[in-house]
Formats: C-alpha cells, structure tokens, sequence
C-alpha cells in the first residue's frame, strides 16, 4: 500500500473537511510546475460542474430554475478557471 496525503477543505463558515488521497496520484494529474492545492482545487471545480450538469441536463422531470442558474455559474467559472467552456471541454452541446 503507498502512502497517504491530506489535503484541507475550508467552507465559507470556517468548517474543515479533510481529503486523503494516494501520494503521487495528485502529481499524476499536475501539468509540469502546476502545484498540488490547485491540481486539488480544479479536479474538484470540474468534478462539481460535472455533477450539476447531470442534475440539470440529465435528470427526469422538470428542473428548478434556481438550479439551472446554480449550474450556469458553475459552467462560468469553469471557464474562466480553464479558458474553455464545459462543452467544449468535455464535448456536451448543452
């Protein structure tokens, strides 16, 4: 078994998470120089888009609005984090 790192979450209202993650798996993700704390931070942006895209575009049955705003904006930041939209990224048309 290899080792362990920790990486710490803080929330808006000062809560903690800890993420343990196998060591070297966050350095298989890094392009070259990129630091582990934002190879952590744009797995979780994409893996938190992802997920609010399937809420909104995949699910059964109608949607909230506020919930397609909530995705908007993620796609928004998604974008301005890697300088391509979701769709382009991942190949989704909506």
């Amino acid at each position: 078994m290899v080792d362990t790192e920790t990486y710490t979450i803080e929330g808006p209202e000062g809560d903690v998470e800890e993420v343990e993650l196998p060591a070297g798996l966050v350095d298989v993700l890094a392009e070259q120089g990129e630091e582990p704390t934002a190879v952590v931070g744009e797995v979780t942006l994409m893996a938190f888009v992802q997920r609010a895209h399937a809420i909104v575009h995949h699910s059964e049955g109608e949607v909230p609005a506020d919930l397609r705003e909530i995705e908007e904006t993620a796609r928004e930041l998604f974008e301005e984090r890697f300088g391509v939209s979701f769709a382009e990224a991942t190949g989704h048309s909506h």
